[in-house]
């Protein structure tokens, strides 16, 4: 199976949690902290799960987030 990397531009995300819910291995959270326009953002709590599916950049309005496959 693929491994991925996700990346995530904490300054584009507005928070609205789609990409947490397209995840389907359970990669991202929102963090408890805010960035700089006051929403909380997404942020990778569990990367070694990430399979480079790209569901999480798909859906995400904000273009925050990039996903890059390993070999």
């Amino acid at each position: 199976m693929a491994k991925g990397k996700v990346k995530i531009d904490k300054e584009k995300c507005k928070g609205c949690e789609l990409c947490v819910e397209a995840c389907p291995t359970d990669v991202l959270a929102m963090s408890d902290d805010y960035n700089s326009m006051g929403y909380h953002y997404s942020t990778p709590v569990n990367p070694d799960k990430c399979i480079a599916c790209m569901s999480c950049a798909k859906v995400c309005p904000d273009v925050a987030i990039e996903v890059y496959r390993e070999e």
